[in-house]
């Protein structure tokens, strides 16, 4: 019996639960965060950190809408696609594993002649697609130019063109005597990417955001000041939805720092500021949305008002619920929760890493205060998950208020190996399992994460690995 907190969920079970002021009927295999909770590792994808790249670091990590597949992008523009085996029938309690489905470059580094700018490889989001055909379809992004792939497989090939020898040289009209019809042969399996679109030349400053539309036609990008509005058959072409950019640029506050689309009504959607406010727009009121429906702030208070107070109040992420009634934002301490029904507070806040708060000075002379913390919820929005330092990362149970710290470690990467609850000690005496706050290692970080949208199965990317943990099945 390991003794402190675990976290494990009643698979086999569906249970109803209180989220909020409405009953949410729990998903099979998404359960609470309860005393019983195992968390198990379950893969690791990338080599040992010795010898590691600044291109093979992980950039974003996004999980598909029946959580088939799972893709990953890096600093050097790549994108790679996992997709889960089937689970043996052989094996009951064994899931299927997140193998490599396709890896193809997405984005090249760029130079910008007129503004003698480097633009770079790195992929900074990705968004799939609801599956429509056997293909699958996703939007990556680099600083500048969204593209639309499309990732597919073929198993035939055509054999006995009229035109073409074997080899697809073409042959001499004269030597063909008799009309054949060209067949289909089986070959081996191949996955192929092919981008299907390129939205370019929209963006003066870095995309931050994209966001897949509930209507599957249009999506959005955003940068520091402005969010495009696109059509997914039109390049060449895109409404400025939004823009911030004042008339004096001695006179910009604040930038855009994360935006996203409602899940079900296609006219709304939010975007959050480095002043740590939120603002929901909607689309029918007018074409360019300068003035917002809802406005979200938290007053600060005057108590804790320092230096760093605005650095760290600035949001790096902003996710609608499943359900579209509330809105997480992750700035640099905490994760919040809010009611789209009010403005004037967030209605849950979770202390990420509090104990950081008197490192601010150090984390800002080593500019770790600038990093940008995404964050998930589960597929039934009960639970929270967020990264922190020395590959840690923190979940919180809405229900239950309970959280765990856990680690994303090779020393932990025993096939089926329980994942033990980590504690900092902030000072005084040092119990056996903690580590104290000055040990942390700020170089590790876990930026990215991602949550399958129907079980409990965690994607973490810690550098250049790709850890993937899911609940103990007993």
């Amino acid at each position: 019996m390991i003794q402190g907190r675990m976290w494990c969920t009643q698979t086999n079970r569906s249970r109803t639960h209180s989220l909020g002021h409405f009953p949410v009927e729990m998903i099979p295999g998404i359960g609470m965060l309860t005393q019983d909770t195992l968390w198990c590792f379950s893969q690791v994808k990338g080599t040992i950190e010795i010898g590691t790249t600044e291109a093979d670091i992980i950039s974003t990590v996004e999980f598909n809408h029946t959580g088939e597949l799972l893709a990953t992008g890096d600093k050097g523009g790549r994108v790679v696609v996992f997709q889960r085996e089937q689970e043996s029938k052989n094996q009951v309690h064994r899931r299927g594993e997140y193998n490599v489905y396709s890896t193809f470059q997405s984005h090249e580094p760029e130079f910008d002649y007129l503004k003698s700018l480097e633009i770079e490889e790195k992929i900074n989001k990705i968004r799939w697609l609801p599956q429509q055909n056997a293909a699958y379809f996703l939007l990556s992004t680099n600083d500048k130019t969204v593209k639309l792939w499309k990732v597919s497989e073929r198993d035939k090939r055509p054999e006995g063109y009229n035109l073409k020898d074997e080899e697809g040289r073409l042959r001499d009209p004269a030597t063909i005597t008799t009309l054949r019809v060209p067949v289909l042969r089986p070959m081996d399996l191949m996955v192929e990417a092919t981008p299907r679109r390129v939205f370019a030349n929209a963006h003066t400053y870095h995309i931050n955001s994209i966001s897949v539309n509930s209507d599957y036609e249009t999506y959005m990008s955003a940068d520091d000041l402005r969010i495009n509005l696109w059509n997914f058959e039109i390049t060449n072409q895109s409404f400025n939805i939004v823009d911030i950019k004042p008339a004096n640029m001695e006179e910009l506050t604040e930038v855009i720092t994360a935006a996203e689309f409602h899940p079900d009504h296609c006219n709304t959607f939010v975007y959050s500021s480095s002043k740590g406010t939120i603002r929901l727009c909607d689309m029918r009121a007018s074409a360019l949305c300068d003035r917002h429906t809802k406005f979200f702030e938290e007053p600060e208070d005057p108590s804790n008002r320092s230096f760093f107070s605005e650095i760290i109040s600035s949001i790096s992420d902003v996710k609608f619920s499943h359900s579209g009634r509330y809105i997480m934002t992750r700035d640099y301490l905490t994760v919040k929760v809010w009611d789209l029904n009010m403005e004037n507070r967030p209605i849950e806040t979770y202390q990420v890493h509090d104990y950081l708060r008197s490192k601010l000075c150090s984390l800002y002379e080593n500019d770790c205060i600038f990093d940008k913390f995404e964050c998930v919820w589960n597929g039934s929005d009960s639970v929270i998950m967020t990264g922190s330092y020395n590959n840690f990362f923190r979940m919180f149970d809405r229900n239950t208020k309970r959280d765990v710290t856990l680690e994303a470690s090779r020393e932990n990467s025993k096939p089926r190996a329980i994942l033990k609850p980590r504690k900092v000690c902030v000072g005084g005496k040092r119990r056996k399992d903690e580590i104290s706050v000055d040990s942390l290692d700020f170089s590790k970080k876990i930026l990215h994460t991602a949550w399958h949208p129907s079980e409990n199965i965690i994607a973490v990317a810690a550098t250049n690995n790709l850890y993937i943990f899911q609940d103990k099945v007993n």
